[in-house]
């Protein structure tokens, strides 16, 4: 069985506040290692800098950090020196866990969490995959929250009852990246309370300065969570001190989670794709990216893969999106004695953000038959001039 016995943190830094984006995300038109399984955790005042602006703290400055209760005290156990050892990661979209202001009751993402059965509901469709595999790492687009305070100045403003974080565990979620344009839809008070809600849910969160590590099979995942969209360049230092302090840790794998691109636009910006590259020179063995809202292609560099949107998943903030076409990332990292393979084992799940195609039940399914194969087109279409191919079956394959 997968996902039995785990370890994780998260290691904050001095927390950057994102800048307000102004661009949609919602809309109904279409639009090291505690030794226990403690979680650290820490969040100063929020601090807004304009995209691009040079990052000044001092990373290794940690908050003091505050000891808690282990989340599980279950042995674990570490991986045996000699041994070959094989764990697989899915990645999935942005996820938006309750409704933007502005929408109705009907027909909302609440109302299904009301009136469906409650948390088992959204993830029911594809928790069976994630339930085979050893990680399963979402973007959470929003925050959970009870506040009413929403920040000004944006075009949507998304949450969800804190309660709602209980649809990832039910789902088989382990992992969420967070530096987003919808961290700070309701200021730190939304951060924090998110934070809070994830936590209780043995969740672990990336954003910003705050990197996490997630244990399975005794190897350690380490993963940065930036927004491209907000700090520009300034990402590069984030991802690069991120990826230092996960070194520094001993991680076996490190992922970097990115919001970045633009918004329904099938193919990334020319910085886009140079950021990626560059995740990867700095140290990353997977690059995961989302905020356009609808697929990108995956790209190859130096043997390792660049997902430059996984599109919509479970997404409340649009009750009826007019591409509702995304995928299950799957990859594989095999493990001789310790040491990374550079073997390429990647699959595309070809999936809907709902089970139905009039509206959207925030129910994601995965596609079968012609379905299935005009999204894998979708993908080879966009991934042409990208070194990758995927076949009928959706394996991800370099030319």
């Amino acid at each position: 069985m997968k996902k039995k016995q785990f370890r994780m943190i998260i290691i904050a830094g001095f927390v950057l506040g994102s800048v307000l984006c102004f661009t949609g995300c919602g809309a109904d038109v279409n639009a090291v290692i505690p030794k226990s399984g403690y979680v650290y955790g820490g969040l100063e005042e929020d601090l807004a800098l304009a995209p691009g602006q040079p990052v000044e703290q001092d990373i290794n400055k940690l908050p003091e950090q505050e000891q808690k209760e282990p989340a599980d005290s279950t042995p674990v156990q570490t991986m045996p020196e000699s041994n070959k050892v094989s764990i697989t990661i899915s990645a999935a979209g942005d996820c938006s866990l309750g409704n933007h202001i502005e929408q109705d009751y009907n027909s909302s993402f609440n109302q299904a969490y009301d009136t469906q059965g409650g948390a088992e509901y959204f993830l029911r469709n594809v928790k069976e995959i994630f339930e085979a595999d050893d990680m399963t790492i979402v973007n959470l687009e929003g925050v959970l929250t009870t506040s009413n305070a929403a920040a000004s100045g944006r075009a949507y403003n998304i949450k969800g009852d804190p309660s709602y974080a209980k649809i990832l565990t039910e789902g088989s979620v382990e992992a969420v990246s967070m530096a987003n344009n919808h961290r700070l839809d309701f200021g730190s008070e939304g951060t924090k309370d998110t934070e809070a809600a994830l936590n209780a849910e043995n969740i672990v969160y990336a954003y910003d300065k705050n990197v996490a590590i997630y244990e399975t099979q005794g190897i350690r995942v380490g993963y940065v969570s930036v927004n491209e969209v907000a700090w520009g360049q300034g990402s590069e230092e984030l991802v690069e001190e991120g990826i230092n302090k996960l070194k520094e840790a001993g991680v076996d794998l490190i992922l970097v989670a990115c919001h970045w691109g633009v918004e329904k636009d099938n193919y990334p910006e020319a910085y886009q794709q140079r950021l990626g590259r560059k995740c990867i020179d700095m140290g990353a063995d997977l690059v995961i990216g989302h905020h356009p809202h609808v697929l990108q292609g995956i790209e190859e560099y130096k043997g390792k893969l660049i997902l430059h949107s996984l599109g919509n998943f479970c997404f409340g903030a649009n009750r009826n999106p007019t591409d509702k076409d995304t995928m299950i990332f799957q990859q594989t990292f095999t493990f001789v004695d310790g040491e990374l393979q550079g073997d390429m084992d990647a699959l595309v799940i070809p999936c809907s953000v709902s089970s139905v195609s009039s509206k959207n039940d925030f129910q994601p399914t995965p596609l079968a038959g012609e379905d299935a194969t005009r999204v894998i087109n979708r993908l080879n279409t966009y991934s042409a001039d990208m070194g990758i191919v995927i076949s009928e079956e959706g394996i991800v394959e370099m030319k």
